[in-house]
């Protein structure tokens, strides 16, 4: 993958399974991110597991490395 230009994470309480859905019992993870103010690159991870918990928690693990190795790059909107 290129180097991130941006990466705006946007989280909702309302939905705790933002950013998973489940493909045939696994779950995966999807996100966009900038590699270029100009453009954008959908990712798409497979968590490689069948429980919901364990995709959260790998979700979280993710986004948490890619904050802190973006740092400010990371625009979480309001």
């Amino acid at each position: 993958m290129n180097e991130i230009h941006g990466f705006p994470l946007r989280i909702s309480d309302d939905n705790p399974n933002h950013h998973l859905w489940n493909n045939n019992g696994i779950w995966w993870l999807h996100y966009t991110v900038y590699p270029t103010a100009y453009t954008s690159e959908r990712v798409r991870r497979s968590l490689r597991t069948h429980s919901l918990d364990v995709a959260r928690d790998r979700r979280d693990r993710l986004f948490d490395a890619l904050k802190a190795s973006l740092g400010s790059r990371v625009a979480v909107p309001t």
